[in-house]
């Protein structure tokens, strides 16, 4: 069975979006080293992302550019599903399977269709929903030069609440992206 991993690009100051989930920052930062997207591409069968990121994107499809305007710079295939309280408004949506369900069945329904490959979050709500209930077994991290100021911030929880994570794996391919995985400590 493969793994629900958790993986975004982040500002140096906290947030994986702009202001409106704005995704234009990410333009012009650099690239990473050759094959890096592909490779992580390949990994995952199943992308789980939230209504708001879809809208946005919807929103924003001319003027986001080859990096931001689809999975992986459109590197990656497969099943995408929409978690929205709304589904039946992307009904006319071939590429997307929208469902209004929790995380965890969302979980159960990926597995089969991702087999030995990864369940891959790009939501930060979503994502925090899947740790609350200790769903996700790896974090992807890639850190981009760049302070947002406002945006979606990567974990947001009034009131706090403390997760600790090890540190599984540095790549050293794309040290100036600071990419690295990690685990949570259980």
């Amino acid at each position: 069975m493969g793994r629900v991993t958790w993986g975004f690009t982040s500002s140096l100051d906290g947030f994986i979006t702009g202001p409106d989930h704005d995704m234009s920052w990410m333009s012009g930062l650099g690239s990473l080293a050759d094959g890096t997207v592909e490779n992580l591409a390949s990994r995952v069968a199943v992308i789980i992302s939230g209504r708001r990121g879809y809208d946005a994107a919807k929103a924003q499809a001319d003027e986001r550019d080859e990096l931001t305007s689809e999975a992986y710079g459109g590197a990656w295939s497969g099943t995408e599903f929409i978690l929205t309280h709304r589904p039946e408004e992307l009904a006319d949506d071939p590429n997307v399977t929208a469902m209004n369900c929790s995380i965890a069945e969302a979980i159960d329904r990926a597995q089969p269709i991702a087999g030995d490959r990864d369940i891959q979050i790009i939501s930060a709500v979503i994502a925090r929903q899947a740790l609350d209930v200790d769903l996700i077994d790896e974090m992807q991290v890639f850190v981009a030069p760049v302070f947002l100021g406002d945006g979606t911030r990567i974990f947001d929880v009034p009131g706090g609440r403390r997760i600790v994570w090890e540190l599984v794996e540095i790549d050293e391919a794309n040290r100036e992206a600071f990419v690295r995985t990690y685990r949570p400590k259980r």
